[in-house]
């Protein structure tokens, strides 16, 4: 096919981190291949009589951890015009994430593949959309009755709570029976009853295996996986709240819980997903904006990015029409 032109909406990539970053990883391999890569960012977006444009802008980017990148000058580019749109802006998932995806998929439908797709963006919340996989997962609640938390609580006697909005480890919290913290604990994460949030039985894995991140191109997953193991005065297995990362091949469990919900996904428009699996248990989807590339390659350079950009232009050379 011919040169495919894509787009990247990610943070301001002069702060991005270099060593970590999945983004940087993916726009290398689609360079490599001789495509062509221009840059946005969120607030580069807007929608006229239904046409959704953004502020483009030339992007080369270089394997030099002293200057990673080039920008050209910006040209307002209607968003359909470009062959794919990779979706790379990191969470809050707030209103103005939701309203990008409208965006995007205004872009969808005059012709731009997006990966992830919007409409999954959109319903695909991260902690909540395992409950359509109940057989990979740890008992779960999703309420905002602090009464049904207590009792969740009494029923596996430790529990871990979380908001349904966080990332990277915020407001995570650890409860057992009899904890003095609770009542303030389930105040805070639902505001006293105004806000849905989740509680989950604690796995014990997560202290010695950690919370491993699986990562699934177009439904399949790759070999290996990123293990984040917390430090030993902390419960969380985020890598942004200390963790320890370990690089290990995928487990038997992990490739079956892959199969269960990576084939769901690719056949809704999620090219790029990452589960996180602790004690053989799926607690999270995650398909914002995933991260991983660059831990695994460290150690098993498998060519991530690469094989990425081999499954989108498999999805462009299928795309006859537009997505409806």
């Amino acid at each position: 096919m011919s040169t495919v032109r894509l787009g990247v909406i990610m943070d301001p990539i002069h702060a991005i981190h270099y060593a970590k970053d999945s983004t940087l990883a993916m726009l290398l391999a689609a360079q490599a291949r001789g495509w062509s890569l221009v840059y946005l960012e969120q607030r580069d977006l807007w929608l006229r009589d239904g046409v959704a444009w953004g502020r483009t802008r030339p992007l080369r980017v270089k394997a030099d951890p002293a200057g990673w990148f080039e920008l050209g000058e910006s040209a307002a580019t209607p968003l359909g015009r470009l062959d794919c749109i990779l979706m790379r802006k990191d969470p809050p998932f707030d209103t103005e994430y939701i309203y990008t995806t409208y965006i995007l998929e205004r872009a969808e439908l005059a012709g731009a593949r997006v990966v992830n797709r919007p409409r999954g963006l959109r319903d695909m919340n991260e902690k909540v959309y395992t409950a359509w996989f109940p057989e990979c997962c740890a008992p779960t609640l999703i309420t905002r009755d602090m009464a049904d938390m207590a009792a969740f609580l009494r029923e596996h006697g430790k529990i871990v709570c979380k908001p349904l909005h966080g990332m990277g480890g915020r407001s995570i919290f650890v409860l057992e029976q009899h904890d003095k913290n609770m009542g303030v604990v389930f105040e805070t994460l639902t505001d006293y009853g105004q806000r849905f949030a989740i509680v989950q039985r604690y796995l014990p894995e997560i202290a010695t295996d950690g919370d491993t991140r699986v990562l699934l191109i177009d439904g399949e997953p790759l070999p290996y996986a990123l293990a984040r193991i917390p430090l030993p005065h902390d419960n969380r297995g985020n890598l942004a709240a200390g963790a320890r990362a370990q690089v290990r091949a995928l487990s038997e469990r992990e490739r079956w819980l892959a199969g269960q919900i990576g084939p769901a996904l690719a056949a809704q428009g999620m090219l790029f997903v990452g589960l996180d699996v602790i004690g053989g248990h799926v607690t999270e989807i995650n398909v914002t904006s995933p991260t991983g590339i660059r831990e695994i390659e460290k150690q098993h350079p498998i060519g991530i990015g690469e094989r990425l950009m081999q499954a989108i232009e498999r999805r462009l050379a299928g795309a006859s029409a537009p997505l409806a």
